[in-house]
């Protein structure tokens, strides 16, 4: 009987990899396929043609005062088959189809009598800018479209480019390569960024509505306050049992209604403090959880002075946050140095923000530490920098943990903006010698905490208002 269950499971596989057409064997099962994904590999700049565009008007003008006489339309004959639509116009120079004719036979060229120019549908001057190899300066081809960038490739078969790729390969690598061909990148690729987002673009100090004058708390409380909330880490609800401490009662709202207030104060002060830098930069992402969802907060920070440059929170692990953390940092520099660089994870987004910015004629390195083991020499010598900002990742966990995330994006921003400076100007560092990353005198010389936080808050204020005089 065994037997004959045994001969029937074998029997019903058969069939059922016959249905399904593939094997269902159990080796099939237990041993999923790990294909390593490509690594992303940015090439350089392509050659960008900007079409030249005329005013046909102008052109008439010139003409009729070159010649005498003005430049006539084309006369169409009755019984000409290959007519010209009468809402076509010449992509050049916006001449009307009265200038126009069919210049191959009705095959979809047309030519403009006033500009010369050949056309079609696919036409060149339809097009913002045309994007070329810069290796054998061949048209690009959009090969796809995605959500921040289009995607153009080279698909000359003689450009250097590729033929070079296809001759460093192995033989089992060519192989793999007639069998696979995605698996490997042989050709010329470029993306063209589709955001609105110009660098070192200088932004408007929008002053805060909110007035810190009317708050019911004293200064002092408001300190304490911030103290608990922020330098402790402790909950909203767990600041507000302060009643039990100092006598004062408070809700927890009450708290958050503080921290955003405070925060928008702060947040100009912070990102336009002129910070002495040292050029060692890292950056990372970590989470956070706002309205129940998780949320990416991206930090840059300068590893040898530990003042934080960036603090970008953001519902997408996408480039343009990368590009705007970044864009932080370069504010934040008096000149662009020539051996500028970032220390960052394996995420690709960073490279493509290195593309983008490379569009912008803003030159600077990647340095991508991989994984966990020094596999590759830019892990094993940059690593350390790595791990301070991870370090770093650490410390703002501490804090945040208790918070059990945010009930709005406003908490979250206002909760990492007050973080970020009790980071530069408030808490002490171990590896500085007990300093802190900003040094101010103003903040040193007085005795606790919650008299160092209202004196930021007064220094916020007049450095907001000697931006606006």
């Amino acid at each position: 009987m065994l037997q004959i269950i045994k001969t029937q499971y074998q029997i019903i596989v058969y069939l059922m990899g016959v249905i399904v057409g593939k094997s269902l064997n159990r080796k099939d099962l237990d041993e999923p396929v790990q294909k390593p994904y490509r690594k992303l590999q940015i090439d350089d700049l392509p050659i960008i043609d900007v079409p030249e565009t005329l005013d046909y008007r102008k052109l008439l003008a010139d003409y009729e005062a070159q010649h005498g006489r003005p430049l006539r339309p084309i006369q169409r004959r009755a019984k000409a088959k290959h007519r010209v639509p009468d809402s076509l116009t010449c992509p050049r120079c916006q001449a009307p189809s009265s200038y126009l004719y069919a210049n191959n036979g009705g095959k979809g060229q047309y030519q403009c009598k006033v500009c010369q120019c050949r056309f079609n549908h696919r036409n060149r001057f339809t097009k913002q800018a045309v994007f070329r190899c810069p290796h054998c300066k061949k048209t690009l081809e959009k090969i796809k479209e995605r959500k921040e960038y289009n995607i153009y490739k080279c698909k000359n078969n003689a450009c250097p480019f590729y033929q070079a790729n296809l001759r460093r390969m192995t033989k089992k690598e060519r192989q793999q390569f007639q069998q696979d061909p995605q698996a490997f990148k042989v050709r010329y690729l470029f993306r063209e960024f589709l955001f609105d987002f110009l660098p070192l673009a200088s932004s408007s100090l929008i002053k805060p509505k909110v007035d810190l004058s009317r708050l019911a708390a004293s200064p002092h409380v408001l300190g304490l306050v911030l103290t608990y909330y922020v330098n402790f880490g402790m909950s909203s609800r767990e600041t507000a049992a302060m009643k039990d401490i100092h006598g004062v009662s408070i809700s927890h709202q009450t708290v958050l209604n503080y921290a955003n207030s405070v925060a928008l104060w702060i947040k100009p002060f912070v990102d336009r403090f002129p910070y002495e830098l040292s050029g060692s930069f890292c950056g990372d992402e970590t989470y956070i959880r706002v309205k129940g969802r998780w949320h990416y907060l991206f930090f840059m920070f300068d590893a040898v002075k530990k003042i934080v440059l960036s603090y970008r929170v953001s519902p997408n692990r996408d480039t343009l946050s990368a590009i705007k953390a970044i864009d932080d940092v370069l504010r934040k520099l008096a000149s662009l140095p020539d051996d500028l660089s970032f220390v960052v994870d394996g995420n690709p987004i960073y490279l493509l923000a290195q593309h983008f910015f490379a569009q912008h004629g803003i030159s600077f390195d990647v340095r991508q530490v991989i994984g966990l083991t020094n596999e590759d020499p830019v892990s094993e010598e940059f690593r350390p920098l790595k791990q301070i900002i991870e370090r770093f990742n650490r410390t703002f966990k501490g804090n945040y943990r208790p918070t059990h995330g945010f009930g709005a994006e406003e908490g979250s921003v206002s909760f990492v903006t007050l973080f970020v400076a009790y980071f530069n100007f408030l808490r002490p560092h171990s590896a500085l010698e007990g300093r802190v990353p900003v040094v101010i005198p103003e903040l040193a010389d007085l005795p606790h905490m919650p008299a160092r936080w209202t004196k930021l808050i007064a220094m916020a204020q007049a450095f907001l208002q000697q931006e606006a005089a």
